[in-house]
C-alpha cells in the first residue's frame, strides 16, 4: 500500500506557518513567566499600542495582547471581575477591553454590588461606569466611593455608539426601551425620527434588546454587539446626539496602580462650610503646578448642607509634588481619602 503523502506549505504560507510555530514558543514562554508572577505584563496592551508600527491597526493589536494577558493569567491564578451587568451591555463591552473575554467576567446586579465583591475579595477587580460625556457624573458611583474602601488603579475611557434595534420594521416602532442614560444620550435624534414612539426606560440595554427580539413594535438602544446577540436587525446605527459620547470606566481594587509616568489621581475631601474655603482648596493646585483634570461635588447622604468634592488631577500620589498637595489640602479639610492613582488613557472605540 502507498504511503499517502503529506501536503507540506510552499511559499507565503510556508512562511507564515514557520512564524506562527514561532508565536506557539514565544506564547508558552510568556505563559510560563506569567504563571510564576501575575503581575508580569500587565499593560502589555497598552504598551503594544505604543510600540506598534503597522500594518495592524491599534485597537487590532490591543486585542490580541488583552486576550494574551487574560489567558496568560489563568495559568497564575482566576482572577473574578466583576462588573454591572448583564451581559452584551456597555459595562460588559468595558470589561472585556480592559481584561479580555478570557477573564472570569462576573456580571452583578448594582454598582454598589460592583463594590461589594471588590471589598469583600470575591472579585480581584471591578468596573464601573464614573462619568459621561453628555450626562456628566454617575451619581451610584461616586456614593459607593464615598462608603466602600476600594481604590481606583485604572481608567477606561470607551466611546458609546447607540444602535436602534429591533425584530420588525423602523415603521412598525411604536415604543422605544433602553436604560435612562442611553434614552437621554439620544433624545434629539427620537424625537426627530421617532417622534410617534413613547420612550420607556428599563434596567439595561441588554434588558431592552430581550424586550424588542420578542415585540416587533418595541425597538431598542443597546450596542451592536447586543443586537447581534439577540438576533436584531439594525434599524439605525449610531444614533448618539453627541458623536464624541465617551464613558469613562473606573477600574477598581484593593492598591492602586504603579507610577507610569503618564498617571493621573483621584481625591475625595470634605471642607468647611464657609466663604472661600473651596477657593483656599482649590488654590492649593496652582501653587502645586498640578493640572486639574475633573471636579465634582457631591452632597452627604443625611447632611443638608454638607459636600463631599471628587476631584482628579495630573500625576501620580508618590510623586513629590502630589504628596506637598494632598499634605496642604489635609491641613484645610475636614476629611480627605486619596482614591487611587491610574494610568491616563485615550478614549477607544
Amino acid at each position: 500500500m502507498a504511503k499517502k503523502k503529506t501536503t507540506r506549505p510552499s511559499g507565503p504560507s510556508r512562511e507564515i506557518d514557520a512564524l506562527d510555530r514561532e508565536l506557539l514558543k514565544l506564547l508558552a514562554a510568556r505563559a510560563e513567566l506569567a504563571a510564576r508572577d501575575h503581575e508580569v505584563g500587565r499593560d502589555a496592551a497598552a504598551k503594544a499600542v505604543e510600540r506598534n508600527r503597522g500594518p495592524l491597526a491599534g485597537d487590532a493589536v490591543a486585542a490580541v495582547f488583552r486576550e494574551v494577558v487574560a489567558a496568560c493569567r489563568t495559568l497564575a491564578h482566576t482572577e473574578r471581575i466583576a462588573y454591572l451587568g448583564p451581559e452584551h451591555t456597555f459595562s460588559h463591552i468595558a470589561a472585556i477591553e480592559q481584561f479580555g473575554a478570557a477573564a472570569e467576567l462576573v456580571p452583578v446586579a448594582t454598582i454598589a454590588a460592583v463594590f461589594e465583591e471588590v471589598e469583600r475579595g470575591t472579585a480581584a477587580y471591578g468596573i464601573v461606569p464614573m462619568e459621561n460625556s453628555t450626562d456628566g457624573r454617575v451619581s451610584d458611583t461616586l456614593e459607593c466611593f464615598s462608603k466602600a474602601s476600594v481604590s481606583i488603579c485604572g481608567e477606561l475611557p470607551l466611546t458609546i455608539h447607540h444602535c436602534l434595534v429591533g425584530s420588525g420594521e423602523r415603521s412598525q416602532v411604536r415604543r422605544v426601551e433602553s436604560k435612562p442614560q442611553a434614552l437621554s444620550q439620544c433624545r434629539n435624534w427620537l424625537a426627530k425620527h421617532l417622534p410617534q414612539a413613547e420612550c420607556h426606560p428599563v434596567a439595561s440595554t441588554a434588558d431592552a434588546a430581550q424586550r424588542a427580539a420578542s415585540d416587533p413594535t418595541v425597538a431598542a438602544i443597546c450596542s451592536a454587539q447586543a443586537a447581534t446577540e439577540y438576533g436584531l436587525s439594525m434599524l439605525a446605527a449610531n444614533i448618539e446626539d453627541n458623536k464624541d459620547n465617551v464613558t469613562r470606566f473606573a477600574v477598581i481594587g484593593r492598591e492602586m496602580a504603579k507610577k507610569t509616568g503618564n498617571d493621573k489621581t483621584a481625591l475625595m475631601l470634605e471642607i468647611s462650610h464657609e466663604p472661600g474655603a473651596l477657593a483656599d482648596a482649590m488654590a492649593v493646585f496652582k501653587r502645586n503646578r498640578l493640572n486639574m483634570t475633573w471636579i465634582e461635588s457631591f452632597p452627604v447622604a443625611g447632611s443638608r448642607g454638607r459636600y463631599l468634592f471628587f476631584i482628579e488631577f495630573v500625576g501620580h500620589a508618590t510623586e513629590a509634588r502630589s504628596k506637598k498637595a494632598i499634605g496642604a489640602l489635609e491641613k484645610k479639610a475636614q476629611q480627605l481619602v486619596v482614591l487611587g492613582s491610574y494610568a491616563h488613557r485615550e478614549p477607544i472605540g
